[in-house]
């Protein structure tokens, strides 16, 4: 049997992580700009991560959830406090768009509509209705495809106010885009979101599935506008690699048995990667590292002649340039042995690396990537 070939793949073979660098097996060092499309928060293979995983493995690494699991209850109110969201409950899944297709379902239980609005350059997933919200013709198959979905115009107040009716089930959006090429909304947009979901009784979805845990220097990238959505569904980062996700709920959401169900969601090993990640923002002030260390990033990217713009809050930065970054991207992994990542804008580098980069590794990647526009250019 052969894998199933859908990525085009770097000619790299990581082996080994520790901290911002990956090690291929050749034995060659780079530095992890990207983190696995923002999924790497705390590191690669902390120690305290590591040991939290293989403790759990060895008392127990999965049960249904058919019996108490308290590490589960451990998970969402270290959670809660590190948002601030002490008062949402929590459900736990596995993927971004496992995330996303229950808290779309969640919505529709809520108010009995069907319409859902999403955004133009959206990305929720690649999953039945999250791949239906996403706004990407290529990966939605006909099966998916919905007319209940109308996307809008990013941060567009008057396009907002007309497409809301009160047949409007849900709103989707990012915290900030990712795939689409690092767009951020504006504070008064989510303003104007938030009250007219609350004048017509549409539930607001945040997407901070790439945005949040820490990545924009808040826990959520929404916090910068003050905003309290209905529910907010994170994956990604939450598990610095091993695969959890969840939604968290509006307490005025009433649960019900069977009314959500996942068989791995939530069990002992993803609750114990994900209870030391957040352990780790917490000690190691990864939050703060975010927005400091993403600051300096963006205004030296923005000192640089050939950067068209820069994009971002904390460490999720997009860089756009005149023309298509591929060969950019290549030659820094091959000469300099950076990682870093594309979006569906051929033009925009996206720079997502682990919370925990220090200032001469950023510093190394500015150099690098200065050097090497020279040299392209």
């Amino acid at each position: 049997m052969k894998l199933f070939d859908v990525y085009p793949l770097m000619d790299v073979t990581p082996v080994r992580g520790e901290g911002a660098y990956l090690y291929d097996n050749a034995g060659t060092k780079y530095l992890d700009m990207y983190g696995g499309h923002a999924v790497i928060s705390v590191g690669h293979s902390h120690p305290y991560y590591v040991e939290a995983i293989e403790k759990q493995l060895r008392q127990i690494g999965f049960y249904s959830n058919s019996v108490k699991i308290p590490i589960q209850v451990e998970l969402a109110e270290k959670l809660g406090e590190l948002s601030g969201y002490n008062d949402y409950h929590l459900f736990l899944c596995n993927s971004g768009a496992e995330a996303n297709e229950n808290a779309l379902k969640l919505a529709s239980f809520k108010n009995g509509r069907k319409k859902i609005l999403s955004f133009r350059k959206s990305f929720h997933g690649r999953t039945s209705l999250a791949v239906a919200a996403t706004d990407d013709k290529s990966i939605c198959a006909p099966i998916n495809a919905s007319e209940e979905v109308v996307f809008l115009q990013w941060n567009n107040s008057e396009a907002l106010q007309q497409s809301f009716s009160d047949d409007v089930c849900a709103v989707i959006i990012e915290g900030i885009q990712g795939v689409g090429g690092v767009h951020i909304p504006d504070a008064e947009f989510l303003t104007q979101l938030s009250k007219l979901c609350k004048q017509h009784g549409a539930v607001l979805i945040l997407d901070e599935i790439q945005s949040g845990y820490g990545r924009s220097g808040q826990f959520f990238a929404h916090q910068f506008a003050a905003i309290q959505p209905d529910i907010i569904t994170v994956a990604k980062g939450m598990g610095n690699g091993f695969p959890v996700a969840g939604v968290l709920i509006h307490p005025s959401f009433e649960a019900r048995y069977g009314l959500l169900g996942t068989t791995f969601g939530g069990n002992h090993l993803a609750c114990a990667a994900a209870v030391a990640v957040l352990d780790i923002i917490k000690e190691e002030n990864l939050m703060q590292n975010a927005s400091a260390l993403g600051h300096y990033l963006i205004e030296q990217l923005k000192s640089i002649p050939q950067v068209k713009e820069v994009r971002g809050l904390g460490l999720m930065i997009g860089i756009e340039m005149n023309e298509p970054i591929a060969g950019l991207r290549n030659k820094m992994l091959q000469d300099y042995h950076i990682f870093t990542g594309t979006s569906s804008h051929k033009n925009v580098m996206r720079i997502l690396p682990p919370l925990c980069i220090n200032h001469s590794q950023a510093d190394y990647f500015l150099e690098s990537f200065s050097t090497t526009i020279k040299q392209i250019t």
